[in-house]
């Protein structure tokens, strides 16, 4: 069984750990507080951890990939969500949601074709999951998609799509309801499946930007399709298996979700720290101040822990254990974390952490979405209730 533990990675993980944590420092943190501003999205960012191969992180080589495992993705996304939160999710949605259900359900076919396309970081997929009336009940999927003369006609709306308005966009996944099956006691349900939706196809139209709280910088759509036509051969996996591979690829995202989560604690951690021994009030650092230096010694208490937590969703999935129970601990630990240390944080700053060019104030903003996307708390409550048996 492989065991990752804070503190202890091995030689492989922590070159890695230590290169993106670099490449944070020095390219990442000098331009974030300028692009959030202008809420542009770091095409030249986004170009550079492709060409340090992050987008290929865990994909094999026969691909295109680095050969690396999820893990090393985990780690990636927390050292640069210390300070880029809407970067970080845009190497996220685009590893995770994006390339990894071609990667995973794809034909060799669809393999061969779609992912040298989006894991050089030249290109980016997205994941069109949600609708207006199916977040949390993904089931109740309104998209549909007919079949007609050896083509997928997909018409329908998906809501809050990361990655999916860029110049590099190559293309969205999107579940839609393909039929319906009759269960075991007469009932029907739908069947979901996914189709595969190239950009630029006649009828996909992603909408205007959002304007939101936070994650300026990342790329988020709604999206509709009018009678958009497609190759039959677009079907991603098997018929009517949408919605089930759909929440494998949530599940394995949670764990990323988490990673997100503790680098952007981490960031408030290291930010209020320095800040407390540099601002003297009284004639002496406010970190002299138990007030303030047992709330930072609580938020560094978040972070480790939520740490753990992601650590061992992951030494599960790698291990090809179950871990969809984890991964809904790891996501709300992490994602609360993330949240209450940038509440200290902007408190430990005071009126300085209200002000956009400072970190903090990114990170308050920002934060609030880690415990909604990809499985709100409750969500993640409701599995770890299931998983006990209630």
């Amino acid at each position: 069984m492989k065991l990752f533990v804070p503190g202890m990675l091995d030689d492989e993980y922590e070159t890695l750990r230590r290169t993106v944590a670099e490449f944070t420092d020095e390219e990442v943190a000098p331009v974030s507080a300028e692009l959030d501003a202008r809420h542009e999205f770091p095409y030249e960012l986004v170009a550079k951890m492709g060409d340090m191969g992050l987008f290929g992180l865990p994909f094999p080589e026969e691909h295109g990939g680095m050969g690396g495992d999820y893990f090393a993705l985990c780690l990636a996304l927390e050292e640069i969500a210390r300070e880029n939160q809407s970067l970080a999710m845009t190497l996220e949605a685009g590893v995770s949601l994006g390339a990894m259900p071609i990667y995973r359900f794809g034909t060799d076919e669809q393999k061969a074709e779609l992912l040298p396309q989006v894991i050089d970081g030249r290109g980016l997929a997205a994941f069109g999951l949600t609708e207006a009336e199916a977040g949390s009940d993904a089931g109740g999927t309104k998209t549909k998609a007919v079949l007609e003369n050896g083509e997928w006609v997909v018409n329908g709306a998906k809501s809050f799509i990361t990655n999916s308005g860029t110049d590099i966009t190559k293309f969205v996944t999107a579940t839609a309801v393909t039929g319906t099956r009759t269960g075991g006691d007469g009932s029907t349900k739908p069947e979901i499946s996914t189709i595969i939706i190239p950009n630029g196809t006649p009828g996909f139209t992603p909408e205007p930007a959002y304007d939101k709280v936070g994650w300026n910088s990342s790329d988020t759509h709604p999206l509709t399709f009018e009678d958009v036509r497609v190759p039959e051969a677009n079907l991603l996996g098997e018929r009517g298996r949408g919605y089930a591979n759909f929440l494998r690829i949530l599940d394995e995202g949670r764990i990323a979700i988490a990673a997100v989560s503790v680098g952007a604690a981490q960031g408030c951690v290291d930010a209020s720290v320095q800040y407390a021994k540099e601002r003297t009030t009284f004639g002496k650092p406010i970190g002299d101040y138990q007030g303030i230096s047992f709330k930072i010694a609580r938020m560094e208490a978040r972070v480790q822990t939520a740490r753990a937590a992601y650590y061992a969703a992951a030494s599960k999935m790698e291990s090809g254990l179950p871990f969809k129970t984890e991964a809904a601990i790891a996501k709300m630990v992490a994602s609360e974390a993330a949240m209450d240390n940038a509440r200290d944080a902007t408190q430990v700053h005071g009126g300085y952490g209200f002000m956009n060019e400072y970190l903090v104030a990114r990170h308050y903003r920002d934060s609030k979405i880690l415990e909604i996307g990809e499985g709100t708390t409750e969500v993640q409550q409701m599995l770890i209730a299931r998983s006990l048996g209630l």
